[in-house]
């Protein structure tokens, strides 16, 4: 990490479906990339761009900050000083749960808004940190559970579901699952787009249209993701790196720690911890 910067990304081993990160990022730059679950973060110091469909968010102190589960973003400074946040990555069954508890939300809950001026629910997210930080799971987990609920009060809905495939989006579809069969041998474009009866420049387009990514960016999002499955199942990063499709741990490494914050090693050692920081 460059001077200044600092992360600790971990998952209590009482509160299982809910990862944290609380960092200080200035020149870290997240490529594109997307989450299993939802993400919430709120800015406590300096301000965040996040890249995201609709555009570029300019995330500062009193906003919080939410995407839902498969939706590609981005993320850099936007001062030079750059920025400090605390977020936090329930599962989708975690909110699927709360949802059904404490909305009449139907289908998939999600939320229309990207980023909110809501200091009560910034102050929540804070608080969701600190209590798993001293170890007070029974604080931890019913802080998260209001905050999640008074965001789907607040900016929740459902989220609309898929219009029906055309063409374009099934081989989209057809080639992410080729991807991720092959995550370890992956064709070029132009043996994909054979493969699927399609040209490579229409692959492209369908691919990025669908996904919000070309094919090699989702590939190593992909990747990524699935080496944290492997870690979390306590592999050695340089299986992992195997595993996926990374040429060596080193190539896991530098993408692992560009899209999830931390190197997979420091990822590995907060899986599960108990007790204060």
């Amino acid at each position: 990490m460059a001077e200044g910067e600092w992360a600790r990304y971990w998952q209590p081993e009482r509160l299982p479906g809910i990862d944290l990160l609380r960092a200080r990022y200035v020149r870290h730059t997240f490529p594109r990339h997307s989450h299993e679950g939802y993400v919430f973060g709120t800015i406590t110091r300096g301000v965040e761009d996040v890249g995201l469909p609709g555009g570029v968010v300019h995330a500062g102190p009193g906003m919080v900050v939410i995407i839902n589960p498969e939706v590609p973003h981005t993320a850099r400074a936007g001062v030079a000083e750059g920025w400090v946040y605390s977020t936090l990555y329930p599962s989708s069954r975690v909110v699927a749960e709360i949802a059904e508890e404490t909305t009449t939300i139907t289908g998939t809950p999600g939320f229309a808004e990207t980023d909110v001026v809501d200091p009560q629910a910034a102050r929540l997210i804070r608080e969701v940190h600190r209590a798993a930080e001293e170890g007070n799971a029974l604080a931890a987990d019913s802080v998260l559970r209001i905050m999640v609920a008074r965001l789907l009060r607040d900016y929740g809905s459902s989220i609309p579901p898929r219009t029906p495939l055309t063409a374009g989006a099934r081989n989209a579809a057809r080639a992410r699952a080729v991807l991720e069969e092959r995550m370890d041998g992956p064709p070029t474009l132009q043996a994909l787009a054979a493969e699927l009866g399609t040209s490579p420049f229409a692959l492209l387009r369908a691919f990025r249209d669908r996904y919000g990514m070309p094919p090699h960016t989702w590939l190593t999002d992909a990747r990524v993701r699935r080496a944290r499955h492997l870690l979390d199942a306590g592999a050695a990063p340089a299986q992992a790196a195997v595993a996926v499709g990374f040429a060596d741990q080193p190539h896991l490494n530098r993408h692992f720690t560009r899209i999830v914050g931390v190197p997979p090693g420091a990822y590995q050692r907060g899986r599960r911890v108990e007790g204060p920081w």
